[in-house]
């Protein structure tokens, strides 16, 4: 039973000759019994407060013995990692993180110079190839002017050569002059 039920609250109240509720009628004694035994009934009947407690007890007890504290265990499992994670784990890693920092930054830098490398390559083709039609003209020019030299090379070439045919026909008719001479 509950110490806050209405018939321990009637019963402990001192019983005095006159009592006035609270509308301002008094009760009698015949009438305070009654409503103690009604305290009593609705008590017994009404209130469960200590059976459901009790019951409650009963089954966390039963509760924690067949789970054997499981929950208690895994999370003491838990807190030693966190706790063996905060302390060994992390620093090293953050050493091993600051021992590769300077590495790292130095790969990122190389790579966005050989980024901004590359970019200003393609807007300078892109330039280049904004106007096709007068890189075609300046690429036929530079052929012709190719073609033209070319041929003058092998002008040059083919008079030496033919300058060099009739020195030797001069010098082996000469042979031959001075040969039928021997001869004769």
């Amino acid at each position: 039973m509950s110490n806050s039920s209405p018939a321990r609250a009637a019963a402990a109240a001192p019983l005095t000759a006159s009592p006035k509720r609270e509308n301002g009628y008094s009760v009698g004694p015949a009438t305070q019994l009654i409503i103690k035994d009604v305290g009593e009934i609705h008590s017994r009947l009404l209130d469960h407060r200590p059976i459901i407690q009790g019951e409650t007890r009963y089954f966390v007890k039963e509760f924690e013995e067949k789970r054997g504290h499981r929950e208690m265990r895994v999370l003491e499992n838990v807190k030693n990692s966190v706790s063996e994670t905060n302390g060994h784990v992390l620093p090293r890693c953050a050493d091993v993180m600051q021992d590769q920092f300077g590495l790292v930054l130095k790969s990122l830098e190389s790579a966005n110079q050989t980024i901004h490398r590359l970019q200003q390559q393609e807007r300078e083709n892109e330039k280049s190839n904004t106007a096709p039609e007068v890189r075609h003209e300046k690429l036929r020019s530079q052929w012709e002017a190719f073609m033209k030299e070319q041929e003058q090379r092998r002008l040059a070439i083919d008079e030496e050569h033919n300058k060099a045919v009739l020195r030797l026909k001069e010098q082996y008719a000469q042979m031959d002059k001075e040969l039928f001479k021997m001869a004769s």
